[in-house]
């Protein structure tokens, strides 16, 4: 038998099995350095049904090397000379962070962010924030996954490029300190391909691990995020932007509007589609099984007085409701006490 999986909390809510879907717009760097743009997501998100949204935080010079900073980036998608600087020009500083978190959560919205580096993380530890999102990136940055742990704060933790043993490791240290860990189940190509999901991964890493897991899904389109549902998955992340058009490498993977209000509302339909797992008949289904069940009726004219025998009853529907086919054991052998014309019904009270 599975061992039960826990529960994390994330502010006054829970988030595992049983509850609702924990829906994430991941809007990382998807607003250009530009907080007008960033508050306009937030807006879009808000309005689209999430729970949370996600961004992105880095300290440059803890994050890149000397050589990568001065690396010359001539992408259609730079935002800068080199790479340092087109990372510069992504970063919003703590203070716009406070502002864009006190904005979200105006909204009703919690705010977090994936955090790239020590520094980084204890910024945003300064604000409060309900849990740390560690990238795929990061899943093998042993300083900064022991240095988040200790904080105690949840972790939402992206397992792309990587394999088993490194999740292995990774958990085991944050088990140290706490165990309020979502594993994210996550495919690190922008977009990803479809046979590269692997949704089976999600589960197995559920079973071995006893929690709660979810995807980060950058496949194109919804249907990827709402088959993870069905599947198990307990929180959704997924890019979100304004326009696929804008620049940028994490555009081409996200949700334009409707989308990620048309996924909310596909998620929130599976998760009344599941129901609660016992089989059993709805009210919903009375009026189609009183008009299509098969009951018990006689096969042809019977008087009072004749014994019951198989070749005297027939399966058919009837406008109501009588014994069914499996119950005839109950008057097979037994004697009618009243005449019962063809195609009626052939009750309990009938027979004696």
């Amino acid at each position: 038998m599975m061992k039960e999986i826990q529960k994390i909390k994330i502010g006054d809510r829970y988030v595992g099995e049983g509850e609702p879907t924990f829906i994430v717009a991941e809007i990382g760097q998807n607003h250009n350095g530009d907080v007008a743009i960033a508050r306009a997501l937030i807006d879009q998100a808000h309005h689209d049904g999430v729970d949370a949204v996600k961004f992105c935080k880095r300290h440059i010079q803890s994050d890149l090397t000397r050589a990568n900073y001065n690396m010359l980036y001539p992408s259609e998608n730079s935002f800068g000379r080199t790479y340092g600087e087109h990372r510069e020009f992504l970063e919003f500083s703590i203070g716009q962070h406070r502002e864009l978190k006190k904005y979200a959560e105006g909204k009703g919205l919690i705010y977090f962010a994936s955090v790239c580096d020590i520094t980084s993380a204890d910024e945003m530890d300064s604000l409060d924030v309900l849990m740390f999102k560690v990238a795929s990136r990061d899943l093998t940055n042993k300083p900064l996954i022991e240095h988040i742990a200790k904080k105690q704060r949840p972790i939402f933790l992206s397992t792309g490029m990587s394999n088993l043993w490194d999740v292995v490791r990774t958990v085991d240290l944050i088990r140290k300190y706490h165990n309020n860990i979502l594993l994210f189940q996550c495919t690190s190509e922008y977009p990803a391909r479809y046979e590269d999901i692997n949704l089976n991964a999600m589960v197995n890493l559920r079973n071995h691990f006893c929690l709660p897991i979810g995807i980060s899904d950058h496949a194109p389109g919804i249907m990827v995020a709402c088959a993870a549902t069905v599947m198990g998955a307990v929180a959704t992340e997924k890019h979100v932007t304004l326009s696929r058009e804008m620049r940028g490498t994490d555009h081409k993977a996200a949700l334009e509007p409707p989308g990620m209000e048309r996924l909310v509302g596909w998620i929130r339909s599976f998760e009344k589609a599941k129901g609660t797992g016992v089989k059993s008949m709805f009210d919903g289904e009375f009026i189609a099984k009183k008009k299509l069940v098969r009951s018990i009726v006689a096969s042809r004219d019977i008087l009072a007085g004749e014994v019951v025998t198989s070749d005297m009853l027939a399966a058919k529907s009837h406008i109501e409701l009588g014994l069914n086919p499996f119950e005839d054991e109950k008057i097979l052998g037994k004697t009618l006490n009243k005449d019962i014309k063809a195609d009626n019904l052939i009750t309990l009270e009938d027979v004696q």
